[in-house]
This record gives C-alpha cells, structure tokens and sequence, in this order.
C-alpha cells in the first residue's frame, strides 16, 4: 500500500487515527525543536502510560483514559515549543512565514475544509476536515506530505541552506464534538499570546479562523 492512501490508523512513533468524516487538530513542528532529553522524557512517560493502559479491563475507559493522557501529552510538548531556548525559528522570518501561510490557505476547499490555524515560530497548529478524492479519502499523510514538501523547498531557497525543515512526524488528534473544537479554536488562536509574542491575540499576523 502507498504511504500515503488512506488508513484509518496507523502508527510510527506516535499513533495517528483518521477516522471517516472526522475534524482533526495537527500541530507540525520544525526539525531540531525539541532537544533529545525532552523527546526522550516524553517517549518515557508514553511507554509507562501503555504499559499500565493495558491493565485497564474496561474497554471504554481504557479509551477515556487514553484520550485525556493524549491530551496531557500534547500540553507538555507545546509548552516545549512555545518556551523553547535553542533550535530554529525559520517562522519568526516574514517571508517564510508568509509561504506557510498562504500554501495553507491555498489547499482549502481542495485537500480539506479548514477551521483555523496560527503559524508560530517553531510549530504550526491546524483544524481541518479532509476532503474526498473520487472515492477515496484525503489522508493526513498526504496533506501534511504536500504542504511540508512544497513550503520546505521554497522556505530553503530563501535561507540558502539544504536539509529537513520539517520534523517528519505530525502530532495528530481527532476532535471529538463542537465543544472540543471551540476549545481547541480557541486555544490556537490565544497561543501566541499565551506564549508571550503579543498581548491581545488578534494582533498576531499569522492566524487565521473561519467562524
């Protein structure tokens, strides 16, 4: 099977569930952003939650208690991105902030419908719906592969350099129901704020909310 054809879950170092007509909260980071010690500390504290996961009988809660520490999870290592002192900040440069901008806006309504996004200076976060092609799904590898290789190539013609610009792995997470997604909007959009770049979110240039 390609890659990048649908499947409804699969797994690389992180496990990634689309499930059919699903919204979908992605955050993609920068190459280099998170120094190993932190990667490992979060790879640590996965690997004993399944170990003890497996212990819960109950099928529904084992789900529930996945989800929540998947939510914990993901809290620990945004707040690494968003307080982090070394690794690049290509986002931070106008121009290439701008092309990440305008190839997101660009593949809505084509690849996805899309709810909202905030490039910050190291990660991205995104909510979208995939959209069908023929009878087929767009799965989140094939989108993430579009935009991660179009952005990075023209991102590193502007910095002279060659190399991964982005981390090849996505974090992905199913939104559950239209309170899950208000939050979740609402958490993109006051990221930056939150991480200290400006003091009212709407004076952030790189945001965007269809609602």
């Amino acid at each position: 099977m390609n890659r990048l054809e649908y499947k409804q879950f699969y797994r690389r170092n992180l496990p990634h569930y689309q499930p059919v007509n699903a919204k979908l909260f992605v955050t993609f980071r920068l190459a280099g952003t998170l120094p190993f010690d932190v990667i490992n500390k979060l790879k640590q504290e996965k690997e004993s939650h399944a170990a003890n996961l497996v212990k819960i009988e109950n099928l529904e809660k084992r789900k529930d208690a996945e989800y929540l520490f998947q939510k914990r999870l993901f809290a620990k290592y945004d707040k690494y991105l968003d307080s982090a002192k070394t690794g690049p900040v290509f986002l931070k440069q106008e121009s290439i902030a701008e092309i990440v901008y305008e190839s997101i806006l660009f593949r809505n309504a084509k690849f996805y419908d899309l709810d909202a996004f905030c490039i910050m200076p190291n990660h991205v976060h995104l909510v979208f719906q995939p959209l069908t092609e023929g009878c087929e799904i767009f799965s989140i590898s094939k989108i993430m592969h579009s935009l991660k290789r179009y952005t990075s190539r023209e991102a590193n013609k502007i910095l002279a350099r060659t190399g991964q610009f982005w981390q090849h792995e996505n974090y992905d997470h199913v939104v559950r129901d239209e309170d899950e997604l208000t939050r979740i909007i609402q958490y993109i959009l006051y990221n930056p704020a939150k991480a200290g770049y400006v003091e009212n979110w709407k004076d952030w240039k790189w945001i965007y909310c269809r609602f």
